[in-house]
């Protein structure tokens, strides 16, 4: 189970405690030497090591930053979406912790076993569907009430926002996310069994100036297939490049030989204004910035290769080689 983490008037009302002499901090020193006994459930399995919940909560909150983004183009309105806690817990817990009534969708994550559930808070959900209609955003609570093109309109919200969750995997898994149901009664869910351990990410979320939670489950049996690449090994680890062939350097020089490359000879270059353009007339002269005893410059890819001198050859235009233009960093000495 995660560390209880204290609370500002708790450590406080410690501090005080401490200065005031009425607890010595020796003794507390003599008390974490001593063996505690921590108390296990096993109701509440832990199926996830720490390790592998801070891998999940990276993975949301790079999904939360593209939520953000999504929404506040789709609603055009200031959206602001991040994890506010990751945790492993009962699926009936969990079931218990949402409000009766309230806006589910179920997603399958193929080729992942199992479903999901995205859980939004209804003062969030109606301020989405408040803003898609015109509105300011408010937030009227009619989850009970709600109309058939209402759960249209927020099913084609949420479904249209699985490409970021999809995104937000790629670095573990391939998933093609899929909106299966459009529930709103959480009793009428029976994804895993009551004691089966999920993972729930809470989400804090505004949006313009109501706010609220969405929380994402996820059961075990979805993840089991890549939880080894939940560990910080799979994170940190680096594949070696892989070792070309000899053969296979041959066969990359021999089609790079035969590969075919444009040349071009500039006769020189000169600058008009677009007024001396728009009026040039037939015999019109330009003067080119070329002299006519200087040689002229081959390029490939506007990349000056050889000085050539022009001529022609059986009735064609030709050029003539003089010498290679040495490249290279002029620094260089």
């Amino acid at each position: 189970m995660p560390d209880e983490v204290l609370s500002q008037n708790e450590i406080d009302a410690l501090l005080s405690a401490l200065s005031s002499g009425e607890m010595d901090a020796n003794q507390l020193k003599q008390e974490e030497k001593e063996k505690k006994v921590r108390v296990y459930d096993f109701k509440r399995a832990l199926r996830f090591s720490k390790d592998q919940i801070r891998s999940i909560s990276r993975i949301h909150e790079n999904f939360a930053r593209l939520l953000t983004t999504y929404f506040s183009a789709q609603l055009r309105t200031y959206v602001h979406i991040s994890v506010a806690s990751v945790d492993q817990i009962p699926y009936e817990e969990f079931i218990r912790s949402i409000p009766t009534m309230t806006v589910l969708n179920i997603f399958s994550m193929a080729p992942l076993e199992g479903r999901i559930i995205f859980e939004f808070n209804p003062n969030i959900a109606y301020a989405m569907l408040d803003r898609i209609l015109g509105g300011k955003g408010n937030s009227v609570n009619k989850i009970e009430n709600l109309t058939e093109i209402e759960s249209t309109i927020m099913s084609q919200l949420f479904e249209k926002s699985l490409d970021n969750l999809q995104e937000a995997w790629s670095s573990v898994a391939e998933i093609d996310p899929l909106l299966e149901e459009f529930e709103v009664n959480p009793q009428f869910l029976q994804l895993v069994s009551p004691n089966e351990t999920v993972v729930v990410v809470s989400l804090n979320t505004t949006i313009g100036e109501s706010s609220g939670m969405i929380n994402i489950c996820i059961p075990h049996v979805v993840l089991e297939p890549i939880i080894p690449k939940l560990s910080a090994h799979y994170w940190m680890q680096t594949e070696k490049p892989k070792e070309r062939k000899p053969q296979e350097y041959d066969n990359l020089t021999k089609n790079l030989e035969v590969a075919k490359l444009d040349l071009q000879v500039l006769l020189g270059k000169t600058t008009i204004s677009v007024e001396d353009l728009l009026n040039l007339q037939k015999d019109d002269i330009l003067h080119l910035n070329q002299a006519i005893e200087d040689p002229l410059i081959m390029q490939a890819d506007q990349e000056e290769l050889f000085y050539v001198q022009p001529g022609k050859k059986k009735n064609k235009l030709a050029v003539q080689i003089l010498e290679e233009i040495k490249g290279g960093n002029p620094n260089d000495e």
